[in-house]
């Protein structure tokens, strides 16, 4: 496992990208699964990403697995391979927008 002093700077770049809170989360991963069919369960919306960012927001430091580790780095790298902070988000690349809320980043969320 990560040593403890990169194992927090990871957890605060983790919950800096990660702008939405659980519950935005769960509910976004409920509704971008949703079609005019079927609705998921609750515990089964979302990708397997979406659903283990979920799991990590509702964790306690402590109780990190090496597997959440991993899903740390890629969703900070991810969000930030996709977003510039110089610029402004753009509201009309909605496609962009949905994969990053996704894993828990709404680009245009300050």
């Amino acid at each position: 496992m990560t040593d403890a002093l990169e194992l927090d700077a990871l957890w605060e770049e983790f919950h800096r990208v990660v702008n939405m809170t659980s519950q935005e989360l769960a509910a976004w991963l409920r509704v971008r699964d949703a079609d005019e069919n079927a609705e998921p369960l609750p515990d089964e919306a979302g990708s397997p990403t979406g659903q283990h960012v979920l799991a990590i927001l509702q964790k306690r430091r402590t109780d990190l697995t090496d597997d959440d580790v991993r899903v740390m780095y890629r969703v900070v790298d991810t969000v930030t391979a996709q977003t510039d902070p110089e610029s402004e988000p753009v509201a009309e690349d909605t496609g962009l927008r949905h994969r990053l809320m996704t894993i828990g980043h709404d680009p245009l969320k300050p």
